[in-house]
Formats: structure tokens, sequence, C-alpha cells
């Protein structure tokens, strides 16, 4: 199914280019301003009827591209890890610690053929996003709204008290369609400072002003894309799904680049923070960043908070700067700005699930209420819900940044820590750490140090009674007589020699450890769980994943407990499974819900580990947009009024299903787990 996908994919990219090519249609709305200015298009004047069809195969061709592609991609890849402590079966041919003759690497690859190379989809949805910078926005007119808020702070009105239509006369202002023309701002002061940004530059022209905007927000999606590829490039069947849940998305690019919804920036900044949580300031100021973009945005900030829990001052530190960011933002735009976004919160979408139980109510009860409220607290409900089957799947299979939940019997297991009373009794120096030199020249550690592998991979073997930790690169001589000998982490190494007692290879790699500050900035991801296509040459350029964790950790404790954990049950969670467990429930629990809002969700997904989840998400979002066909009201045939009178609110139903297959899918795999004999 994988060439299959990957042409719907691709026609679906090629069909959301054209309906803006096409120009000014029932799908792009009409842009004032010089014709030589940007966007581009050719005035073609679509029939209404063509256009609509076009944008149904757009994202019918999309969504179920990617739904065929990611299964497709699942059974291309070995799904099994060595058993857990407890349960000695042999590991998986392809594991890790499987011997390396049965390892399957070249066959995934294989199988990966079918597929573009990762580098390939990345550069195509980046190419994409470029294009349509110089195309008109399609989908809807939300983009219109943004020009008038900026235009508004540039002529001194405030856009959190005002509408479009306190501006008569001007252009910018009248290109707003209804029914939002009365309706102030509800984004935050960061997204109207870029919006103020892009009037000053575009002044009377809309054109203009539209393609300041375009360009800020293709930038966002774009390195958004570069981060995500960069985060998941050690592994090439991630970095592969990575792509085609974001960058090389067609939904995705449909609805935030083609759609130009501000939702971009604030996803941008999210999926950054996550990233670069390794320096607590830094993840604090683009977490701020974000909620002052989107305040929805910040249910992401628990993922960090929940991961640092234990580590109060770190966690005070990008608390306090990414508060610092919202509280100067909003004091420089006033506190009016709050209350469009407590308005707005109260309201229910037509094609929300949660619009039949308001009819359902209103049929039962009287219609003398829109019964808000109880939705709002069956809402929070359900969220909790979603929320608490997420994680409790989560917290039982072992969900990680490398990989998606597994059976616990499949779960990683901890090299198992050698006591002291077992090692040999030290001469001299006892419990010395010989740290390795940054030259790669030093003299053997003393008897009964633990010696730390070279950046390098040369130095001299530790001597007898020492602890020999493996090199970075998979090259080192074998550890002298009695030595430990701990295995590598990119699964080359030479035997230990005499007497030496070999531990198991571990299977997946350790969590990373939230206080690390690696050079890059971003927090290391694991080792991946199979050996994959440039892991080598990745860990030369780049320095090794392993070379980034402590020696504690390498043993499998924790730098906060006095013991050794298991990835699956005794860490803890990790801040981007917290958040994008936060972030899905809210999305399908929600009252008020667009198609572009689960881009939000998406970003999080491409952020840990691969499971059926993906597929629902994906199916959530193509729900939606053939919801909101087009997401707009004027310029609409009259013979195609059913699709919003009918259509869209049956699309609720579907929405209803997808979110009672979500809790029972995980509600059911966790109840697994917890039936499983041990």
């Amino acid at each position: 199914m994988a060439g299959p996908a990957m042409v719907a994919i691709a026609a679906s990219i090629l069909l959301t280019i054209t309906i803006g090519l096409l120009g000014p249609s029932a799908m792009v709305p009409a842009l004032t301003g010089p014709a030589w200015q940007p966007p581009y298009s050719l005035a073609a004047a679509p029939e209404p009827h063509l256009v609509i069809v076009l944008a149904v195969a757009a994202l019918s061709l999309g969504g179920l591209g990617l739904l065929a592609a990611l299964p497709a991609l699942s059974e291309s890849g070995d799904s099994h890890s060595p058993p857990a402590a407890g349960h000695p079966s042999t590991p998986a041919p392809g594991s890790p610690s499987a011997p390396s003759s049965e390892r399957p690497s070249k066959g995934v690859l294989r199988s990966l053929g079918a597929f573009p190379s990762p580098k390939t989809l990345v550069i195509i949805g980046c190419v994409a996003a470029a294009v349509l910078a110089f195309l008109p926005p399609s989908g809807s007119g939300d983009h219109l709204n943004y020009a008038a808020y900026g235009r508004m702070v540039t002529l001194g009105l405030n856009p959190y008290t005002h509408g479009a239509t306190d501006l008569p006369g001007d252009p910018i202002a009248d290109a707003v369609e209804e029914p939002w023309r009365e309706e102030p701002s509800v984004y935050g002061p960061v997204a109207t400072a870029l919006q103020a940004v892009a009037s000053w530059i575009g002044g009377d022209s809309v054109r203009l002003t539209m393609f300041v905007l375009a360009l800020f927000n293709a930038a966002a999606f774009i390195a958004t894309g570069l981060l995500i590829d960069r985060f998941t490039r050690h592994d090439p069947r991630r970095r592969l799904r990575a792509a085609l849940l974001w960058t090389a998305n067609p939904l995705l690019l449909y609805h935030l680049v083609a759609g130009m919804h501000v939702d971009t920036l604030a996803i941008a900044c999210m999926v950054a923070a996550l990233l670069a949580r390794g320096r607590p300031a830094s993840s604090g100021v683009l977490l701020g960043l974000g909620v002052a973009i989107k305040v929805n945005a910040g249910l992401v900030a628990l993922g960090p908070a929940w991961e640092l829990r234990r580590r109060p001052g770190r966690l005070a530190l990008m608390a306090g700067c990414a508060v610092a960011v919202v509280v100067i933002g909003y004091a420089i735009v006033g506190l009016d700005a709050l209350a469009p976004i407590t308005r707005t919160s109260k309201a229910i979408s037509h094609a929300s699930f949660w619009k039949l139980v308001q009819g359902w109510l209103q049929a039962i009860v009287g219609t003398g209420s829109a019964y808000r409220g109880p939705i709002q607290v069956g809402s929070l409900l359900v969220l909790a819900l979603i929320a608490w089957s997420l994680l409790r799947l989560a917290v039982r299979t072992g969900w990680t940044s490398a990989r998606g939940p597994l059976p616990r019997h499949l779960a990683p297991s901890p090299p198992t820590p050698v006591p002291a009373s077992q090692a040999p009794a030290p001469a001299s120096s006892q419990g010395a750490v010989a740290l390795p030199p940054q030259d790669g020249l030093a003299a053997p550690p003393s008897q009964g140090a633990v010696a730390l592998p070279p950046q390098d991979g040369l130095a001299a073997p530790p001597s007898q009674g020492a602890v020999a930790l493996p090199p970075q690169d998979g090259l080192a001589a074998p550890p002298s007589q009695g030595a430990v000998a701990l295995p590598p982490q990119d699964g080359l190494a030479a035997p230990p020699s005499q007497d030496a007692a070999a531990l198991p290879q571990q299977s997946a790699a350790l969590p990373p450890d939230p206080a690390s500050s690696p050079q890059d900035g971003v927090v290391p991801s694991q080792v991946p769980a199979s050996p994959s296509e440039g892991s080598a040459a990745t860990s030369r350029r780049h320095g090794s994943f392993a070379g980034r964790l402590s020696f504690p950790r390498l043993l499998g404790w924790s730098s906060r407990a006095a013991g050794p954990e298991v990835v699956s049950a005794g860490r803890g969670l990790e801040a981007p499974v917290v958040a994008m467990a936060l972030v899905v429930a809210y999305l399908f629990a929600t009252p008020y819900i667009l198609p572009w809002y689960d881009g939000l969700a998406l970003g999080m997904l491409v952020l840990v580990g691969a499971s059926a989840l993906d597929g629902l998400v994906v199916a959530h979002l193509l729900a939606l947009s053939l919801a909101y066909l087009p997401a707009r009201v004027e310029g609409q045939p009259e013979d195609l009024e059913w699709l919003r009178t009918v259509v869209r609110p049956q699309i609720g139903w579907a929405l209803l299903a997808l979110t009672v297959a979500l809790v029972v899918w995980a509600w059911r795999a966790a109840g697994r787990e917890r039936r499983r004999p041990a």
C-alpha cells in the first residue's frame, strides 16, 4: 500500500497548490492591491463547483493516503523489543539483543524502499510550503481578520475591543468577511505584534499584507519540520513517520500553510520548547511565546512541568521565564485581550458532537437555553477521561519519545547492576572515577577505577577491576582481566576478555534526563531500538546520543532515585508524552473545534513513538476537513448550501465515534497489560 498511498499524498499536495494557483474563487478570497505584488495567481475565475470538487479530492486523497501509509510504515519495521526482566523468552530476531546475524536492518531498509527517503519527503514538504506562500490563501477567510487586526494596531485602535466594522471604508478592514466583521481578536499579543508588522509593511495593500503574513507562517511551518527531522534523524523509520505526519502531511499543508492559520506559529514555538527543554530558560521563553500567540497551546507546558516536578529549581526557572513572557505581552496590550478569549471559550462548533448533545438537551428539556454550562462541564469530564486513558496506557506500556506503547512483556529490561560484593577488590584508588580525556590521551585508570569512555574512542584499556564503559563510536580494545563490560550503545563491541562479566545489551535506549544540557540545546532522544541506516554516520558527525547520558543512567539508575528503574514502569512519563496526551484529549473533547486545531496534536505526536493514535488523529482531522468545506460563508453557490446545513452537523457523529474508539483502544491496550501474567 505504500506506493499508492504516496501517489495519493502527492496528488493531494498538487491539488492544494492548484486551488491557490487558479486565483479568487469559492475557495480563495479575493485580495485587493497592485497586481504586481505577491501573492500571485492565474486569476482564472474558476467555477465554484470545480474548486470545491478539487478541495474534496485534495482532502480525501491526502487523508486516505496518510491512513494507508502509516500502517504500511509500521508493518515495514520490527515491532518487537526484548523481554523485560522476569520474562526469559528469547529476544525477537532483529532486536538489539539478538545476534547481529539475525538483525533485519538491511531488510528493514529494503522494506522502507517502497517509500521515498525521509529527506525527499522533507524537501517536498518544504518546497510545497514555500510555493504556497506565494499563492493566495485558500480554504477560509481567517487571514483577512489577521490583516485587519494588524491594521487596527497601526492606526491606533485596540483589536481586542474593536472589529472590522469600526474601520468603515478602510481597504484592509473592508476585506473581512461575514460573520467575523464585528469580532475582536482572540489571539495573543505576539500574534497581534506579527500582524501589526505585516500591516506596517503592506500598508493599504491587502495582497502585500497577506504575503508578509504568509512568509511568517511558511517559515514557522518549515522550521518546525526541520526541527522535527533533526530530532528523528537517528532512525529512518521515525524520520519518515515524522515527515508524513508534519512536513509532507497534505492535510496540514492544506490548512496550516494554504489556509495560513496562526496556529502554525504557536505549534512551532511549542515543538521547539519541548526539544529545548534541556535548557529550562530557553524552553520557558518558547513556551511563553506559544501561549502569547494562542492561549490553548499552553496545555503543552504541562508536559515539561510534569517531567521537572522533582527538580523544583529547574521547574521554577522554566515556569518563571514562560510566565514572564506571557505577563509582559498581556501587560503591553492590556487586560482587554482576555475578554474575547473568555467569550469564545463557551462557543460550540457546528461539527462538534457537542452540537448533537445540545440538540438532544433542547429536544428533551426545552429550547429555552443553549445549555452551554452543562456542555462545558461534560467536555471537561470527557477531557479527563481521554487524558487519563492515554496516560494510563503510557505508564503501563512504557510509551516514550523513542517508541510507542508496547506490551509489558516486550518492554525493555534494565541492565542488572553488579553488586559491590561480587566486584574484584581494588588494590588502590578505591572508588575513583576516571573521566575520559578530551584529547583521547590518558594513562589507564588505577585499580578499582570506573573508566568512562573517551569522546573519540581512543583510550588505553582500564586496569584490573575496572568497569569499562562502551566507547561512543563502537571501537575499543577489550577490557582487561576482571573487568565488567557494559554493552555499547550502537551494538558494536569487541568481546570482553577473560573473566569479564558481560552484561546483556540494552534493547531500547534509556530515557533522557531533563536535567541534562546537551550541546545543541535539544534533549537527546533515545538510541533506536533497532539498527537504522545512517546511525553510525550521525554519531560521528553530531556525537553519540549515548555519550550524553550520565554514568548512573547507563547502569539503569536514575539521578533522582536510589535504585534501578525500568523505562516502561519506574521512571515516569516524558514531557512529550504528557503534552501529547493532554493536547489530544483537549482536541477530542472540546466543544469548539476547527480542522486546523488538530495541527497541534500532530506536532506533539511526531515527538513520541508510533501507535494507533496516529491514525485516529488523522481520521479526526480528515472528518473535520470535510465538514468545513469550505470554511467560509461568502461566495458559495446556493445549490451547495447542503454542505453546510446537512453534511457539517452529521460529521459530529463521526467525531463521536472516533472519540469512543480512542478511549476503547487506550483502555483495552492498557487493560491487557494488567491481565498479562508476570
